[in-house]
């Protein structure tokens, strides 16, 4: 099969270096006092002329750089000596001395998934406003989730909107409560469920706040006469801190928004996270996007949740089946279970079912490699899309070369564990413009969706930019062979 019947669209999703966002910046903690104290020593005059040229470099490329340096010196105000007055312009300079800018997508933007806009308001009879998200990487490999948006219309033009040229982070929030049995089963994944976690939560409610499980935790370590597992309070405070909660501001456009690293578990990167909006039989959607937390040794499956792209919530998956990349959900359940496909082993394509969201304990083969460019590994590319012949799953291969394709797979509707149909030779291959990249000879998406009967897949090339490609829905599956 030749990709004649693929149309990719010129438009590239291309990183912008300028795009950038503040960071607290310490070198070491020895420095602080240094530091400060050459501050304090600097005359008015002098600290004055310094913050305006300060202001002058950086001010246009933040929304409130004022803000930024207030929040970074109250970090650091326990350093300055007590009864010492510091003038709101030094305040303001050290400030700007622990703060640095971050280019968040200097490196590249890529792997996008994308799904319908909640608000449709406005768009004309056959269109859709859609998000896309992307993986955005900087400096140190570090990676983000950041977002566009755009309107497929109904004659096949896809129109992005504009990109602000600001970035922001969102508020992080420790102040919604957890599930007692719910964060207990999970110690219990992590073999952190002992005499001292029993201990912590004997008196704690059904439901918790953060506050009350640190204040839980200091009156077990406050007994001098019982000893704890230090080990086991750390894997319960890790386990808090990485199932958080943020927001941004609802007023900033979404372009403008990055979900940066902020737990412990993800301190390297957040890794391709893949969207899909979930329907729940009441009729409630929810978007879920599932990625891969990477703190530079190890990597953590996460579960991210939203209704608006403005609230979302992060918790961390647990199960024997949640190991490794590529876990994409279904977009509802199937005979009362969540379903969700993954790459366990890191070479087939899996599918799970479970009785709750956060909880995967068992996985089976689906798909196994048998076609020459899918011989060194498969899998998914995003979440399965509900067709009237079947589930269609857009899969990833890996062949000669390490060069990567895009090809797709039908599962029965009622038994999604059963292939009824796939591609035998790749849907897209790197073409040459494509093959030139961070990673050479890539295409790699993570999560498509239909429209006016066409699928629309947005794919990142060699790992370094993206784009959108078009594939009529009916012509694809009449091409795929039955199994």
């Amino acid at each position: 099969m030749k990709n004649r019947f693929i149309k990719r669209s010129r438009t590239k999703i291309v990183r912008n270096a300028s795009r950038v966002i503040t960071r607290t910046h310490v070198q070491s903690k020895k420095r602080i006092p240094g530091i400060i104290s050459r501050v304090l020593d600097l005359s008015e005059e002098k600290a004055i002329a310094l913050l305006k040229s300060v202001y002058a470099n950086f001010s246009d490329r933040h929304k409130d750089i004022v803000s930024v340096f207030d929040a970074n010196f109250n970090k650091f105000s326990a350093y300055i000596q007590e009864g010492q007055q510091v003038s709101s312009i030094k305040k303001q300079l050290i400030g700007a001395y622990f703060t640095m800018e971050y280019s968040i997508e200097s490196a590249a933007l890529f792997n996008p998934s994308i799904v319908p806009h909640p608000n449709q308001e406005g768009i004309a009879a056959g269109d859709l406003r859609f998000i896309l998200s992307l993986r955005a990487t900087g400096e140190g490999h570090i990676s983000s989730i950041v977002f566009r948006s755009g309107v497929l219309h109904k004659d096949g033009f896809i129109l992005l909107s504009p990109v602000s040229e600001f970035v922001e982070t969102p508020t992080i929030r420790h102040d919604q409560s957890y599930v007692c049995l719910l964060f207990q089963r999970k110690l219990e994944q992590l073999k952190a469920w002992n005499e001292t976690s029993m201990r912590v939560f004997q008196n704690l409610p059904e439901s918790f706040t953060f506050s009350q499980l640190k204040k839980s935790i200091e009156a077990v370590k406050s007994d001098k006469d019982i000893l704890h597992d230090k080990s086991c309070i750390n894997n319960i405070l890790w386990l808090a801190d990485s199932n958080y909660f943020i927001k941004f501001d609802s007023k900033n456009d979404i372009s403008e928004r990055v979900i940066f690293p902020v737990s412990e578990n993800e301190s390297k990167g957040i890794e391709d996270a893949r969207f899909v909006q979930f329907f729940y039989e009441n009729g409630e959607t929810v978007y879920y996007a599932t990625y891969t937390a990477y703190n530079g040794v190890s990597i953590l499956p996460q579960l991210l949740s939203t209704k608006d792209f403005i609230f979302f919530d992060i918790i961390t998956l647990n199960g024997k089946a949640v190991h490794n990349k590529g876990m994409a959900l279904f977009p509802r359940k199937i005979k009362g279970k969540y379903v969700m496909l993954s790459r366990k082993d890191g070479v087939n394509n899996f599918i799970m079912y479970s009785d709750h969201m956060h909880f995967w304990d068992e996985a089976e083969i689906i798909q196994e490699p048998k076609m020459p460019w899918e011989f060194i590994q498969i899998g998914n590319c995003g979440s399965p899309i509900e067709t009237n012949e079947g589930w269609l799953v857009i899969t990833h291969g890996v062949g000669p070369m390490r060069q990567y394709a895009i090809s797709a797979i039908l599962l029965d509707l009622e038994n999604p564990s059963k292939v009824i149909a796939r591609l035998e030779e790749p849907l897209l291959t790197p073409n040459e413009e494509e093959r030139e990249g961070y990673v050479p000879n890539v295409v790699y998406s993570c999560g498509s969706l239909i429209h006016n009967n066409k699928l629309i897949l947005p794919y990142a090339m060699s790992d370094i930019t993206s784009r959108i490609a078009t594939v009529d829905v009916a012509e694809l599956i009449a091409r795929m062979k039955r199994v």
